[in-house]
């Protein structure tokens, strides 16, 4: 595989891809499958389990892999950040929130800063908190987001970071899955892209059969932007992001009686939680984004990484042809 950009040469990857750091779904096992296949894999530090978190970090090696953190999350336990610094990762990714309080810590620990971004003005802000890699996520993209598509925001963020900050790379995240995507998001301005459902649906992704055949099973339409998932785990999200999850049992019970959710929260989390750990799509939610409907199987993160590859050079391969065909 030789797709060489400006994200492979500065950050010494085989390969432009970076793995979403997913919560509950992006342990150390995939982060080191991706990082041995050539790319960059993100452990997910999600809500803050330092439990887990030590124990996805002691299965990889030092400066292999890099972590993500649900910002607003961190703040509440900012001591998991040097947790994670301690292992010397490549990275650290931070999104849905404000990057300016640990930006420093992390660039002077030596670890490059990360920052996802869903709007523009979040990209100026991530720029002058001299982030090295901003990740312009799109509507599309499963989990947390905000509501600007990718196809119009890597652009604008690409043409922002030409005009104020050059040196920073840019990524493109949200309803990539395939080599169509990562050429696209090349031809948009991109050095690389974070590869969040289609990673998820790995053999190293720490996520249930039930989950996976749900997905396998379901198409672009069959997804949904939400809060009550969210609202049920009592969990403090900002008002400004929804989740992008597909839709089930759980979201048709709720979907537009989101006061009466409110007030059976304490008993609802309960029951959402046991159906998490049971493995239970109808009732707990799969998230994942608009590019479900592109996935069917489930496989390893290096044949994944190798599709991906493979396919942009052989798009871009095309195109490059086709061009060459109509000048003559």
């Amino acid at each position: 595989m030789t797709l060489e950009t400006r994200l492979t040469r500065s950050l010494s990857l085989e390969v432009p891809i970076i793995s979403a750091p997913m919560a509950f779904a992006a342990g150390g096992r995939l982060a080191a499958a991706v990082s041995a296949a050539g790319g960059l894999g993100l452990i997910g530090g999600g809500y803050g389990d330092e439990a887990w978190l030590r124990k996805q970090l002691a299965c990889v090696r030092p400066n292999s892999i890099g972590c993500g953190f649900i910002t607003w999350s961190l703040q509440k336990q900012p001591h998991l950040l040097d947790l994670v610094l301690d292992h010397k990762p490549k990275a650290i990714c931070l999104s849905f929130g404000d990057p300016a309080p640990f930006a420093e810590h992390i660039k002077k620990a030596g670890a490059l800063l990360i920052s996802q971004v869903q709007t523009r003005r979040d990209a100026e802000h991530a720029i002058e908190c001299q982030a090295d890699v901003v990740i312009a996520q799109g509507s599309e993209a499963g989990g947390h987001g905000q509501l600007r598509a990718t196809f119009t925001l890597v652009p604008e963020v690409a043409d922002l970071i030409a005009a104020r900050s050059p040196e920073t790379l840019l990524c493109a995240a949200g309803g990539i899955a395939d080599g169509r995507g990562l050429a696209a998001a090349l031809m948009l301005g991109a050095d690389g892209v974070l590869i969040g459902s289609r990673l998820w649906a790995s053999s190293e992704a720490d996520v249930g059969p039930r989950m996976h055949e749900a997905a396998l099973a379901a198409g672009g339409d069959d997804t949904v932007r939400s809060q009550l998932m969210d609202m049920a785990r009592r969990l403090e999200w900002p008002s400004r992001y929804t989740a992008r999850v597909l839709k089930n049992t759980f979201i048709e019970r709720w979907q537009g009686r989101e006061d009466e959710l409110m007030a059976v929260a304490e008993e609802e989390a309960d029951r959402y939680r046991a159906a998490w750990s049971n493995d239970d799509p109808d009732n707990a939610n799969t998230f994942v984004g608009e590019v479900v409907g592109l996935i069917d199987r489930v496989a390893t993160a290096g044949e994944i990484i190798q599709d991906l590859v493979a396919g942009a050079e052989a798009r871009l391969a095309s195109a490059v042809q086709h061009i060459g065909g109509q000048a003559a």
